[in-house]
C-alpha cells in the first residue's frame, strides 16, 4: 500500500519554526527504516508539505503521522489519502510491489 500524506500548517510557517528540528528527525527515521520514500515542502512552503510513504497499513501510518512533532505540537494537521497502485512504472516495480 501507498499513502500520501499531505501536511498542513494550522498556524503560520513562523510559527511552526520551532519545530523543524525535530520534524526533520522524524523524517530522517521514517526514511531510514524505508517507510517515507519521498518528503518535501509544498510550493508554496507556507502550506506544508507532502510525503510519500508504504510498506504499512493504514492503521499504522496514521500513528506514524500522530507522532510528528509538528502535529504533537499542535501545528500542523495530516490528511492521508492511501492508494493502491493498479499501474507501476518499471523503475519503481522494485520498490512498490511487496515481496510475497
Amino acid at each position: 500500500m501507498l499513502h500520501l500524506l499531505l501536511l498542513r500548517y494550522t498556524v503560520s510557517e513562523q510559527a511552526a519554526e520551532p519545530f523543524i528540528k525535530a520534524h526533520v528527525a522524524y523524517l530522517d527515521r521514517h526514511h531510514g527504516n524505508g517507510t517515507f520514500l519521498v518528503s518535501g515542502q509544498t510550493d508554496p512552503t507556507s502550506t506544508g508539505g507532502a510525503i510519500l510513504a508504504h510498506g504499512v497499513d493504514r492503521t499504522t501510518i496514521e500513528e506514524i503521522t500522530a507522532q510528528d512533532p509538528f502535529v504533537t505540537g499542535g501545528v500542523a494537521e495530516y490528511t492521508i489519502t492511501t492508494i493502491t497502485p493498479g499501474r507501476v512504472h518499471p523503475d519503481l516495480v522494485g520498490v512498490l510491489t511487496p515481496e510475497s
